[in-house]
């Protein structure tokens, strides 16, 4: 009588609207638990219902009596789960609407063709064109192979000032009597062609110098880049003499053979076709066989990197049938290790 009597109290006392939410509540489970069912259960449209009712109705838990408040939270949040889950899975791609694919191939083009330009610049060059692209999506579809660091890589800058470009190097040779002679070389990259050769007992940076004026004679113009690793024979005087001539030298990174990839091949085919097959006496006899070695290399000898032939090598003229049915006779070069192979006059 007394919880009856303090209910009424506290009805009385409380706004109207809450009051008509309180009476809801309890109508709607009155609803539930008339139904013709062995057991009442609860359907989505009611789960539903106490969802919005624990979210707007501040007493709603004193007002539930089928199951237990913490049963309608848990159904909110699976609500929410669901929700967002299905969200996900909407036909389309979230965020923004993608590109045309002619663009994208256009961005990419770009980026290959101009390395030095970023996305501002390829954007603003879409711009002109009539496209209008913001810079994160140019970025996007750019497809940097490499970004920080230098802008210009070794091998675009090989491809780009080939023509400019000589390389030089040492290897060492050991004679019959087990003495070790050094071999300068300077080598074109463009070419190919080997332009100067010379050996000596006891390599030094004047006489390297002098060697590089030896090779930029009065008929050859000096190029505009040397190639040379940091070995401890280019020094100072070597340094000064070369600047002087109006070169600028590129010191290879230390432990990089690759860096110098056209001076190394040729010091490996001048030892797998030459000196492998040959005794070395002396520096004369090393210095005579280097010279044939080199006039062969220079003038017969085929290069797959220009297309079979030799870097000094005259234009073939036109076959004739008269010139067909001359006889090819061989003439051997360094005693027979190798041959050149011409027509009868």
């Amino acid at each position: 009588m007394l919880r009856s009597l303090l209910w009424a109290l506290a009805a009385a006392v409380r706004p109207k609207a809450l009051l008509i939410a309180d009476n809801l509540c309890l109508r709607q489970q009155l609803v539930v638990l008339q139904r013709r069912k062995p057991r009442p259960r609860l359907e989505d449209v009611d789960r539903r219902f106490w969802i919005f009712a624990c979210r707007w109705f501040s007493g709603w838990q004193t007002s539930l009596l089928v199951v237990k408040p913490e049963t309608v939270l848990r159904w909110h949040r699976q609500g929410w789960r669901t929700y967002w889950r299905r969200r996900s899975r909407r036909t389309g791609r979230p965020g923004r609407r993608p590109i045309a694919v002619e663009l994208r191939t256009l961005i990419r083009r770009m980026t290959t063709e101009n390395r030095l330009w970023g996305q501002r610049r390829i954007q603003a060059e879409l711009a002109r064109l009539g496209f209008k692209v913001s810079a994160r999506t140019v970025a996007k579809y750019m497809q940097r192979t490499h970004r920080r660091g230098p802008s210009c890589r070794w091998r675009s800058f090989l491809r780009q000032h080939g023509s400019e470009i000589w390389a030089c190097d040492f290897f060492c040779i050991r004679t019959i009597t087990f003495r070790t002679l050094y071999v300068f070389f300077v080598i074109d990259h463009a070419s190919r062609q080997v332009l100067h050769v010379h050996v000596t007992p006891s390599p030094t940076a004047s006489w390297a110098a002098q060697q590089m004026v030896e090779c930029c004679a009065w008929d050859r113009k000096p190029p505009r880049f040397l190639v040379h690793d940091r070995d401890s024979r280019y020094g100072a005087t070597f340094h000064r003499r070369v600047r002087n001539i109006g070169v600028a030298q590129v010191r290879t990174p230390f432990r990089s053979p690759r860096a110098n990839a056209i001076a190394e091949r040729w010091v490996r085919s001048v030892r797998t076709e030459c000196l492998d097959h040959v005794f070395i006496f002396n520096e004369r006899h090393l210095q005579r066989v280097l010279a044939e070695y080199v006039g062969y290399f220079n003038d017969w000898r085929p290069h797959r990197s220009l297309g079979q032939r030799a870097p000094c090598a005259p234009r073939a003229g036109t076959s004739h049938r008269s010139a067909q049915a001359r006889e090819i006779i061989p003439i051997p070069v360094l005693g027979g290790l190798h041959h050149v192979y011409q027509r009868a006059a």
